[in-house]
Formats: C-alpha cells, sequence, structure tokens
C-alpha cells in the first residue's frame, strides 16, 4: 500500500456527529481535513489503531472562560484533557477587551468576582499588550494551542471602556454612548468575534460585590448592540437572565432576536431564584417557538447539576467565614489542618455561627447540608437525598455541621463536599435529561477556565459518555449517537462553526479515539499551576487513547504532546463543499 495521508485511524466504531448509528470504520486525514471515511486502503504516515475505540469528532464547548488563560497558557486544560477541540469564551458578558489603560482593575475585579479567577492570577498572568478588542484577538492569532479558540465581545467590557466609572455605576447610556457601543461592536464584529455577550443577573458580581456593570442595562443599549449583527449580518447572542418576571423576559429575547436576525441562547438552570428557574420546561418550550430557522433561540443546559465544591483548598466551605475559621485563613495549609483537627479549636468553631461573605452570592450554599453530598472517588453525580450529609447526620445522631468538619479533615483535610446549586431539584438528574434532550436545548455551562476554587464542572463532556451513555442506574440512559451530536454537530452549529462536528469528507479534521469500555472521570482536586502558584480545581479523565486537532495528535492516553495545532478562529464558519 502507498503512503497518501497524513494519518489515518483505523478500525474503530465512528460516531459521525450526525445522530447515526456506530460504524466499523476508517478515517483518513490529509492536510487538516477529513478525506475519507469507510474502508481505507492506501496508508497514512502515521496510524492510529482505534479497534475495540470509539472515535468521535471533537467536542465543540461554547461556554467556557479562557479569555485570560488563553493569554498565558498553550493548553486550556481542563477542556483539552476533556476531548474538547474548539472552545468558546467570552461569554456572560465578561473578558479582558476593550479596556483602558487605567481600567485593568475594573476587569479583573469584575472577573475574579463573576468567574472566581484569583487576583493575583490574573494581575500576574495578563500581558495587557492590548487595547482594542481587534488588537485582543490580533494578539490571540499569534499563540499556538492545544484546540482552537473562539471568542466573543463582552459586554460589561465594551460598556465600562465607552462609559467609563458610569459604566461602572450602571447609570443608563446617552445616545452618545449607545453609538461609541455600536461602532466597537461592529469593529469587533469584522474582525471576527463569533458573537456579543451580556449578563442580567443579580448573581455576578464584581469583587468587590457590585452589580456587573451591564446588569439590567436598558433594553434600547441591548437592541443598539443586536443592531450590529443585523447590519454585519454574522454572530450570536448569548446571555445570562434572571427571569423574573419571565414573560417580560420573554418578550425581551424575542425583541434581541428580532431586531438581530441573529441566533440567540440563554443560560438554563432548574432551581428557584435568579438565574434558575421552576418553569425551564416553560422556556424551553417558548424558545422553541419564538425563534426562525435563521435566528433559533436556544437554551444552554448542562448535562448534571452545577455543583460547588467545598473544602479547606477551596473559596468556600461550611465554616469559612467563623470568627476562629478566619484566624486560620493565612495559615500554610498543613499548620491549618494541624489546628483544624485540635479538639478545641472544633468546638469553636462549631460553636460559632457563620455569616457568609455578601460578596460571594454563592456563600449561602456552604451550609445548605439538605442537598450537601460527599462526592467520592469515582465522583456519584446522581445521589439521592438519603445520602446527603443532613440525612447521614441524623442517622449518626450528629449535627451535619459535625459530619461537615469531620469529613472535610479526612484524606489529610483535602477530601471536598459537593453541593447542588441547581437541577436537582428532586434529587435526580432527571431534569437534566429532559432539558437535554429537548429540540430547543443546546450543551453548554461547563464554564471552563473559570470558578478555579468553586466549580469544576468543565469535565462534562466525559460525564455526558461515561455516566449518561454507560454508567447511569438510576433512570432512562442516552444513546451514544445523540450524545455524541449533542456534544459536536448541535454546539458547532448553534455558533455557527458549520465547518466541524462530524466525521466526513470535508469536515475539519478534530477527532477523538476514545476507549469507551475504560472511559473514566476521577474525582476532582486541587492543582497548583496557575500564574503565582495560583490554586484551581481540576478533574482528569482515562480512556482518551487520543485527541486530534487539525490533523495533529494533541494527546495521548491521556498526555498532551508537543503539537500544538490550535489557532483563533475569526468568525462562523461555513461548512465544506462536500458536505453540502
Amino acid at each position: 500500500m502507498t503512503s497518501a495521508f497524513d494519518l489515518v485511524v483505523r478500525g474503530g466504531q465512528v460516531v459521525d456527529g450526525n445522530g447515526g448509528a456506530p460504524v466499523l470504520a476508517d478515517v483518513a486525514i490529509d492536510a487538516g481535513r477529513i478525506v475519507q471515511v469507510g474502508r481505507v486502503r492506501a496508508r497514512g504516515r502515521e496510524e492510529i489503531d482505534a479497534r475495540d475505540h470509539v472515535v468521535t469528532p471533537g467536542f465543540v464547548d461554547i461556554h467556557t472562560h479562557y479569555d485570560g488563560q488563553a493569554t498565558w497558557e498553550n493548553r486550556l486544560v481542563p477542556s483539552s484533557a476533556h476531548g474538547v477541540t474548539t472552545v468558546v469564551m467570552g461569554n456572560c458578558g465578561v473578558g479582558f477587551a476593550p479596556c483602558h489603560p487605567d481600567q485593568h482593575e475594573l476587569l479583573v475585579q469584575l472577573m475574579e468576582g463573576v468567574e472566581d479567577i484569583p487576583h493575583p492570577v490574573l494581575v500576574d498572568g495578563l500581558p495587557w499588550t492590548w487595547e482594542t478588542y481587534p488588537q485582543y484577538l490580533d494578539f490571540l492569532a499569534e499563540r499556538q494551542f492545544d484546540m482552537d479558540v473562539c471568542s466573543q465581545l463582552p459586554h460589561a467590557a465594551l460598556r465600562v471602556y465607552v462609559m467609563g466609572q458610569r459604566g461602572v455605576d450602571r447609570e443608563a447610556a446617552t445616545q452618545a454612548d449607545l453609538h461609541a457601543m455600536a461602532e466597537l461592536a461592529r469593529e469587533a464584529m469584522l474582525a471576527g468575534a463569533l458573537g456579543i455577550t451580556t449578563s442580567r443577573t443579580f448573581f455576578h458580581r464584581s469583587s468587590d460585590g457590585r452589580s456587573t456593570p451591564s446588569f439590567e442595562a436598558a433594553e434600547a443599549e441591548l437592541l443598539a448592540l443586536a443592531g450590529v449583527l443585523a447590519e454585519t449580518n454574522r454572530g450570536v447572542i448569548q446571555l445570562i437572565t434572571d427571569f423574573e418576571p419571565i414573560e417580560e423576559t420573554f418578550g425581551l429575547l424575542r425583541r434581541l432576536v428580532e431586531r438581530s436576525g441573529r441566533p440567540l441562547s440563554v443560560s438554563l438552570l432548574e432551581g428557584g431564584y435568579g438565574p434558575m428557574t421552576l418553569r425551564w420546561h416553560d422556556v424551553l418550550d417558548w424558545a422553541a417557538g419564538a425563534g426562525t430557522a435563521e435566528a433559533p433561540i436556544r437554551a444552554q443546559v448542562l448535562s448534571r447539576a452545577i455543583g460547588v465544591m467545598l473544602g479547606h483548598e477551596l473559596t468556600l466551605n461550611p465554616f469559612y467565614t467563623t470568627p476562629s475559621y478566619q484566624e486560620l485563613a493565612d495559615l500554610p495549609f498543613a499548620e491549618k489542618i494541624r489546628a483544624l483537627n485540635q479538639p478545641e479549636m472544633r468546638a469553636r468553631i462549631l460553636a460559632e455561627a457563620i455569616d457568609p461573605d455578601p460578596t460571594i452570592v454563592l456563600g449561602r450554599l456552604a451550609r445548605e447540608f439538605d442537598h450537601m453530598f460527599l462526592l467520592g472517588d469515582p465522583p456519584d453525580y446522581e445521589q439521592p437525598f438519603e445520602q446527603s450529609i443532613f440525612a447521614r447526620a441524623q442517622r449518626a445522631g450528629v449535627t451535619p455541621e459535625e459530619l461537615a468538619y469531620d469529613l472535610m479533615l479526612q484524606h489529610g483535610g483535602r477530601n471536598m463536599l459537593y453541593v447542588t446549586l441547581c437541577n436537582y431539584e428532586h434529587g435526580s438528574l432527571e431534569t437534566s435529561r429532559a432539558m437535554m434532550r429537548h429540540p430547543a436545548a443546546v450543551l453548554g455551562l461547563g464554564d471552563g477556565g473559570a470558578h478555579c476554587g468553586t466549580i469544576c464542572d468543565g469535565s462534562f463532556p466525559t460525564f455526558m459518555l461515561a455516566y449518561w451513555v454507560r454508567d447511569r442506574t438510576r433512570g432512562e440512559r442516552l444513546s451514544l449517537a445523540e450524545s455524541v451530536r449533542m456534544l459536536c454537530r448541535d454546539t458547532a452549529r448553534a455558533v455557527g462553526l458549520l465547518d466541524r462536528g462530524v466525521i466526513a469528507p470535508g469536515y475539519k479534521a478534530d477527532v477523538n479515539v476514545i476507549d469507551l469500555d475504560h472511559l473514566h472521570l476521577n474525582a476532582p482536586e486541587v492543582v497548583h499551576d496557575l500564574p503565582t502558584g495560583g490554586r484551581r480545581l481540576v478533574q482528569r479523565a482515562d480512556g482518551y487513547s487520543a485527541t486530534i486537532v487539525s490533523g495533529q495528535i494533541t494527546r495521548r492516553d491521556g498526555f498532551a504532546t508537543d503539537c500544538l495545532p490550535g489557532r483563533l478562529v475569526r468568525g462562523q464558519q461555513a461548512g465544506p463543499v462536500a458536505a453540502h
């Protein structure tokens, strides 16, 4: 046989991303594109034996916050460790461009508060060699990554850039402000922004407690930005909003889509407050009927509960604001754990009341013991309420505080608890399953690159395959074909990336080779690999034999290679001719 291709993946069960059943096939790749699927007789200069493996398109994660990390790192962990080959960042209206030189601290504090990325990490890590949004894209375009990156224009940064302190203080924009914002948004879209994003939830606050600058911005301001998408005929709108009153929210979203003529997606979570709603099914049904083929309205949903991790190395725990615990806050970790193990310290802390930090909205979760669990290793994300800390404490005849205190001191003080923030009102993941299968839903909300000390959901692609396809016992599973479609084609199309997410001739050669029988999600852990030694939660996975980006192998058997073929993607991408 002649050597005709750069790479051939041989003999795997190919799941094409379109929802079709797996087929036994080879996949030939040349010049960064898939050129043949089926029986490939010619050899590749490099080959991967995929027998007994599943071969999927690379996963497309449309809701991440790598805006800072992409400026100082080449490997976008954790996402690249979970089969993700394209990420979309700049979500929820937060980011780092445009930005005047004297506004750096404002945007750092906003990202620190909204996305829990430590202040010293951002101060030390961000090079700030840009001011305008096109300059930010130019900076990214010079960099190399282990996946492709797409950026969206964040409304908060744009507002502060135009209005200065008035924007921070959330004053109403003048006509001159609206004109300036629209001009800059047009410039951003023409430079390659994938869309425009905003936040309208009280949950999103700067680290000093102030609401995000875009919160409650007037409809005229949002319509001005939507008008830019109509004029340029490109881009998407992404937002998070409080659904109160819900009918008024529906009206605003419809008017944005009508003005822009472009796709819109809104974060959707089950819960009783803020950007969550117990009427999530109404949102999905409304969205299904309110959009059009050219400008659909979709709800971004997550495949599991969004859960907040609690522990002594993390941002939150049930005792984080008690006076005695705060006395230990700045001690080296080993000294803190030694002090916490002392009976007298335990008694003092347990006797003190918690006073949640008002600048940390998630702080109220720190003692929701009826929704709090010991996650375990391997992690169990669908435990019945009978396994909650509250229920376990009742059975043991102790208080939930006592049980939580003792559990967190296990494993050298590194044991973590898990409290469900949303999508778990009824003690199962049936809500997540129903959301994912709704025609108006699209997978998102993993928040890769953010929530360094609170949330670890960037691993959701692995969870989709390992749990929903293979391991779930508490209800109906998902098929392999539909899960891969949700992770690949559906997400890519939702943001206009029509050149990826499918294994077929002409498509971009982003591919995963997965040992599905041995795909395993490890427990979250804390590492200190950010600038200044900053800590973050990561979650490792076993079972990815290879991840391929643009035809180059970026990861083998869970380890990064030297290849960095990922690049900035400017704007929407047309589908391959062969696909039509």
